[in-house]
């Protein structure tokens, strides 16, 4: 069995995917790697942007990491084709249906975010994101021509008691060993599916989770509040839409994109899918600039969730941090190294 399939993706992917071999090498030389296409680059060699062979390694390893895909060279690719649509089938291929984001402040960038020191110092924020349903999996969907002219397009946002309840599950569990609260985000003042979402989180707390403190928030809300007032949240829970929004918003907190990990988690014994959020940065690709950090972070959560390995995943966290405190930064961090000299400053603090 792998231990560790690494997927890099396209753009900045490939490079920042490097770092994190890097790192698993000295920190951790016993695990298995292995490495297959992904995204474009999958559909430029074998027409799908992920081959059956690539979704059974997937379930087969006992965690997955990735870099980014898509570009603008795949723009006219046919939907289902596309880069993207490949980050979605592994997701659904895999099962993983929680996403979790992390969104923590390292104490030496609390000036690199663009909001005031005391705002963002000692941020620690979770979000966990519903990664299989909602409008990015729902039908029908498509864009029809009208009669009139003009034409109409359709998005389906569906949820259902158990994808609610599961997801909803892992925030109360893991308020449980933070903070003890959970804030539940959707629109039931306006969307039926924000509705049943919130009567469904009200139901399992008062089930299961009663010990939990829980509050109901509405969508746009928390994206204010994220920017206005962020310490307030512990686990933040929310769909696959608003979950997608509201953790690029926090990922600003924190001073860049590039700080972004997460981790998208299944049934338990399932591999996980680890990945920077950033996306595939095409404008920078190819010239070693990208921030690792985000990549290599998401493999210190590989090793904490998927790998069994705690105090190896301590020490990534710690050796990230003195590379920081030792003024280690990259470009979108104000500062001036490579992506591989950032690579070779966490290799360092190692």
């Amino acid at each position: 069995m792998t231990d560790l399939l690494l997927l890099p993706g396209d753009g900045i992917g490939p490079e920042v995917t490097a770092q994190v071999r890097r790192v698993a090498e000295k920190l951790t030389p016993d695990l298995t790697l292995e490495e297959r296409l992904f995204g474009g680059c999958s559909y430029d060699r074998f027409g799908t942007p992920l081959a059956d062979e690539t979704l059974a390694a997937a379930r087969a390893a006992k965690a997955v990491l990735m870099g980014a895909v898509g570009g603008p060279q795949w723009v006219g690719v046919a939907r289902d084709k596309r880069p993207e649509a490949g980050l979605l089938s592994l997701r659904a291929g895999m099962g993983v249906f929680a996403n979790l984001r992390p969104a923590l402040c390292f104490q030496p960038l609390a000036d690199a975010s663009s909001l005031k020191r005391e705002i963002v110092e000692g941020l620690d924020l979770m979000i966990v994101r519903e990664l299989t349903g909602g409008i990015y999996f729902g039908s029908p969907r498509f864009i029809e021509d009208l009669p009139g002219g003009g034409r109409r397009a359709v998005d389906t946002q569906v949820y259902t008691t158990m994808e609610i309840e599961r997801v909803a599950r892992v925030a109360f569990e893991l308020a449980r060993g933070r903070r003890n609260k959970v804030a539940s985000a959707e629109k039931s003042n306006v969307m039926d599916s924000g509705l049943l979402w919130r009567e469904v989180v009200t139901d399992l707390h008062r089930r299961d989770y009663a010990d939990v403190e829980l509050t109901h928030i509405l969508a746009d809300n928390a994206a204010m509040q994220i920017v206005k007032a962020p310490k307030q949240f512990d686990v933040l829970v929310t769909d696959n839409l608003f979950g997608d929004i509201l953790s690029d918003a926090a990922a600003q907190l924190t001073g860049s994109l590039g700080m972004l990990p997460s981790a998208a988690l299944g049934v338990e014994g399932a591999p996980g899918l680890y990945e920077p959020i950033h996306g595939s940065a095409p404008d920078i690709a190819g010239q070693n600039l990208a921030n690792p950090l985000a990549a290599i972070l998401s493999f210190e959560m590989a090793l904490r969730w998927s790998l069994g390995r705690p105090a190896e995943a301590g020490r990534l966290f710690a050796a990230v941090e003195r590379a920081l405190e030792n003024g280690a930064r990259t470009r979108d961090l104000g500062g001036a190294l490579s992506t591989t000299q950032m690579g070779d400053a966490v290799l360092a603090a190692l």
